[in-house]
């Protein structure tokens, strides 16, 4: 598979004829478009004074126009996506932060990401959709105000900027991560070549393209491939199979809650599953549980390809491979990319079997937070990056979580992986979903909780989980305090976030 060092280059692959963006009740879009597209919106934002490593903020809705804006803006200045979800205060932390020169916004949207861009004196454009051209075509209309001064034109280069992205700061202030094309074309390459994406495959996307998962594994690497992707307004488990029978395809990908959401809607929908088989199916961003591993594989007759990835990284670290060769469930895989091994807290590389910090080098992975040498300083050791993610790699070299280092639960001296807590509590018949979590305690410093969503039409008191989880689980690893929920709150993206889980469930 060629390698690629930027999204121009990248993008270069498909052929003209093929179609690269579908949507629901509307018509394809082909590569030919999607590079005219792209063009268009390179020389329209160069005439505006916008040019490279310029920071253009992108306030959209999910869909194909969110994925070809993503596309077309960073291939000649920066794409910043925000979550169109953000309120005002929000959305002028961001802005501010970013350093945005401009913000697209769809015609007629009332987001107050405008009021907030007209605060800064930020450039407002309005993308008029034109689904009539394809799936996700548009056309750019800017606002009023002064053209700025074009510092430089043409297409973005290796070491540019393509995208940048906040990390989630549950923990802290949110960290500006920029990713050059060189990260994420190698990035996308890495993910193409794990999953075997060829120009014959069709992804159905259903995360959220404001997050690193979304945009390359969801959209860059089978685009990188010259695959086509069928782009979804959102993950709705009631629509997934109507959309599957519009799209025809044979691969997705999501987060855990999404999997397990599908899961309760598949016994209505075996006939859409046996008549559109999937080649593969693929999980990222949390772990996802053995449990639900095995019954997606069983329900759809595919494998589950579980990977490990962050925004710093531009996604993919580490992936089960596809068949014929093992995939491990409960491990996140072996290295996919880039380099990875298992550190110490002194900077020392460990042993097959020892614990530690998994830390990562390679193409994919930022040079550095921007703007924060603490962060820097913090997150970088002799070359490598520290992920932040506590884990151990096995003689064969597939890694295996067991929790972020500031989600791992310290009961009175006694650490406790919530991911441990998790793959109990998930064997108990009566549980669908459950998320393990730290809750402050006056004497012990942190107590263990849980939160769990019972399958339907099943019942089981909080009292008969936790007397299940104490015929496993060591004493003080048994949750103190367990909440039984329709619906446990999620994350923008929705990922299940540990942190904080105490003060939203008024536990504290």
């Amino acid at each position: 598979m060629k390698r690629c060092s930027t999204l121009v280059e990248l993008l270069s692959t498909g052929r003209d004829q093929d179609p690269v963006f579908g949507a629901p009740g509307t018509p394809d879009l082909s590569y030919a478009g999607l590079r005219g597209l792209i063009m268009d919106t390179v020389r329209t934002l160069n005439g505006w004074g916008i040019g490279r490593n310029d920071r253009v903020a992108i306030v959209l809705k999910n869909g194909p126009e969110m994925a070809a804006s993503f596309l077309a803006v960073a291939c000649g200045t920066t794409s910043a996506p925000l979550n169109p979800a953000y309120r005002a205060d929000e959305f002028e932390f961001y802005l501010s932060d970013l350093k945005a020169k401009a913000l697209i916004v769809e015609q007629g949207s009332d987001t107050p990401a405008i009021a907030v861009a007209e605060k800064l004196g930020v450039m407002v454009i309005d993308l008029l959709p034109t689904p009539e051209m394809g799936a996700g075509h548009f056309i750019l209309a800017r606002r009023g105000g002064d053209t700025l001064k074009l510092r430089q034109g043409g297409w973005a280069q290796p070491d540019d900027v393509a995208l940048i992205l906040h990390t989630s700061g549950t923990t802290s202030r949110p960290k500006i991560v920029p990713l050059s094309h060189r990260n994420v074309a190698v990035s996308a390459g890495n993910i193409a070549e794990t999953l075997a994406f060829t120009s014959k495959d069709r992804g159905l996307n259903i995360m959220p393209l404001f997050h690193i998962h979304g945009l390359i594994a969801g959209t860059l690497a089978p685009l990188s491939a010259g695959g086509y992707l069928f782009c979804s307004p959102g993950f709705n488990a009631l629509k997934f199979f109507g959309w599957m029978e519009e799209s025809k395809p044979n691969w997705y990908t999501a987060v855990p809650t999404m999997h397990q959401a599908i899961l309760t809607r598949a016994a209505q929908n075996k006939a859409t599953i046996e008549k559109y088989p999937l080649r593969f199916i693929r999980s990222s961003s949390s772990s996802l549980p053995t449990q639900v591993i095995r019954e997606i594989e069983e329900v759809f007759k595919a494998p589950m390809i579980e990977a490990y990835g962050m925004t710093e990284a531009s996604h993919q670290m580490c992936s089960n491979p596809l068949p014929p060769k093992a995939r491990k469930p409960g491990a996140v895989g072996i290295a996919a990319g880039p380099e990875v091994a298992i550190m110490d807290d002194k900077g020392n590389l460990l042993k097959a079997g020892e614990i530690g910090e998994i830390v990562i080098r390679g193409d994919n992975v930022t040079k550095g937070y921007e703007n924060n040498p603490k962060a820097n300083a913090d997150a970088f050791t002799k070359g490598w990056f520290r992920t932040g993610d506590q884990g151990v790699m096995d003689k064969d070299g597939y890694v295996t979580l067991t929790g972020r280092l500031k989600e791992i639960i310290n009961r009175g001296g006694e650490k406790i992986s919530p991911v441990e807590v998790d793959e109990v509590l998930m064997d108990h018949p009566a549980v669908m979903q459950v998320v393990t979590f730290a809750v402050p305690h006056d004497k012990l410093g942190e107590e263990v909780g849980a939160a769990v969503v019972l399958r339907e039409g099943m019942t089981a008191t909080d009292q008969e989980i936790r007397a299940f989880a104490a015929t496993k689980l060591a004493d003080f690893k048994v949750p103190r305090r367990l909440v039984i929920l329709a619906e446990i709150p999620k994350g923008a993206t929705g990922k299940l976030q540990r942190i904080g889980m105490a003060q939203k469930l008024g536990l504290v």
